[in-house]
């Protein structure tokens, strides 16, 4: 007598929760009024009903995002505080199966607009993971991220970072199905949407580096876009500046370096014993002004000039960039730039400028003029508010410049040290700046955060096609008070 065949298991779909992260703590009170208190920092999040209280008790477990998907009164106002406590950065997800004790995978946004959709996937789709994606050793956690993501996958099962080691070649989803122990659909459409994986078209074959979805991609390198979106704001999570994070760790090095050991050549008596030059006067009267005299602002014609000093285009040619390919265009300009590239450009947030409405602009270098660039007051705030924080100013740059980098002027000739040429550029056009806004008597400072997500939303462009890699404070110096 034959036996009865075993109907496989069915798999239960696990299910994507939101939680408080572990830094914050909620405070709610009799009158139905909740805020959010993070490292000294509080959030006011509204008003809400004692239902949607109740439901908020369980954010430091977790609130199942389906608890609260449908149209009645409470799950709209809990979605309402959601996405409040999501647009401050102090939530994160996690994937789990039900009742189960173990997350699967924890999710940490990068930027607070990140919200978790699944990509819908069938059967026949192919799936690979993204070139930039990696996975590396965070504390005792094994993490999944990628400069392109909006967030961070934090993985709690290794069966699930075999499958994803599997995914360095392209699988079709009815594979996975049969073959990984630690499939979860509803995994892979999360990290589709986050452009972890990408879903190949029948007519991909091996082109995975032009298939990341964008043209402009292939001239990224790994590491290079790696560096940009991880040494900037806008697009981490992590403590960004002057947070002295070794302090309790490590002495700090010497601000001189101790002198090598053996004969010295003492080059005192060499140095020339009459005035100075007029350069050299100038570069050590160079210095940084965070005090700036909005009573007497800097003019229209003074940024003119600024401009024209420092950063006008002064010639243009074409030649052959290598034997058998096309003319390279090529510029000059005030400031030396890696193989006459030159791919920085200027937009100026002005704050207080004399004969010139507050605004968004860009310098076109090209034919010394500005255009203005339709920009919100709240994103010219937040730019300038920002600014005042990094360099712990009393008060708003007259004008903030951007620097950004059209990067396809650099990554479309050298390949491993593109990004560290921009930054190099970057390095001699503020010494430009600093030097020219001293001889013009005004007043500057470099700023060394910028944020690549806010700059996006205010210019219209890709953060991977052009983006901020500097900024400098510009405006009329306040004269120090009288001792």
């Amino acid at each position: 007598m034959r036996a009865a065949r075993k109907k496989p298991a069915r798999k239960i779909a696990p299910v994507i929760s939101i939680r408080l992260n572990g830094h914050v703590s909620l405070q709610m009170q009799a009158d139905g009024s909740i805020a959010a208190f993070v490292e000294g920092y509080s959030a006011n999040l509204g008003q809400f009903s004692k239902a949607a209280m109740e439901r908020a008790r369980n954010l430091a477990t977790g609130v199942p995002l389906a608890s609260f998907a449908g149209k009645s009164a409470v799950a709209r106002e809990v979605d309402l505080m959601m996405r409040r406590l999501a647009r401050n950065g102090l939530v994160e997800y996690h994937l789990a199966a039900p009742r189960g004790e173990q997350d699967l995978v924890v999710i940490e946004p990068q930027f607070a607009e990140y919200w978790p959709q699944r990509a819908k996937l069938a059967d026949g789709d192919a799936v690979v993971l993204s070139r930039f994606a990696y996975l590396r050793r965070r504390g005792n956690d094994m993490v999944l991220e990628s400069p392109r993501a909006g967030a961070l996958f934090r993985i709690g099962d290794p069966a699930i970072a075999a499958t994803l080691a599997a995914l360095s070649r392209p699988h079709k989803i009815s594979q996975l199905r049969r073959h990984a122990a630690s499939f979860s659909l509803d995994l892979l459409e999360l990290l589709l949407d986050s452009r972890l994986l990408l879903k190949l078209d029948a007519k991909s074959g091996d082109g995975l580096r032009v298939n990341e979805g964008d043209g402009n991609l292939v001239l990224w390198d790994f590491h290079d876009l790696m560096f940009h979106t991880r040494s900037t704001e806008g697009r981490q999570s992590n403590p960004v500046g002057s947070t002295f994070a070794y302090a309790s760790v490590v002495a700090q090095p010497p601000g001189v370096r101790p002198p090598w050991p053996g004969k010295k050549i003492d080059l005192r008596k060499f140095s020339a014993s009459e005035p100075i030059s007029s350069f050299a006067t100038l570069l050590r009267a160079r210095h940084s002004v965070r005090d700036f005299d909005d009573e007497h602002p800097i003019t229209l014609a003074e940024l003119a000039q600024f401009l024209e000093t420092t950063a006008r285009v002064l010639s243009e040619w074409k030649s052959d960039g290598f034997e058998g390919g096309p003319d390279v265009s090529y510029s000059s300009r005030p400031y030396p730039s890696a193989g006459s590239a030159y791919e920085l450009e200027l937009y100026l947030a002005v704050s207080n400028c004399e004969g010139l409405a507050r605004g968004l602009y860009h310098y076109d270098a090209g034919g010394h003029a500005l255009a203005a660039i339709d920009a919100s007051d709240q994103q010219l705030q937040a730019l300038s508010a920002a600014a005042v924080f990094a360099m712990d100013a009393p008060g708003p740059p007259q004008v903030l410049i951007t620097i950004a980098a059209r990067f396809g002027r650099i990554t479309w000739k050298y390949s491993s040290i593109a990004y560290s040429l921009i930054l190099k550029d970057v390095g001699s056009m503020i010494q430009t700046l600093y030097l020219a806004a001293t001889d013009m008597g005004l007043g500057g400072c470099a700023i060394g955060t910028t944020n690549i997500e806010l700059f996006a939303r205010m210019t219209g462009l890709e953060l991977h096609v052009e983006g901020p890699v500097g900024q400098f404070a510009l405006g009329r110096g306040k004269t120090p008070a009288a001792p």
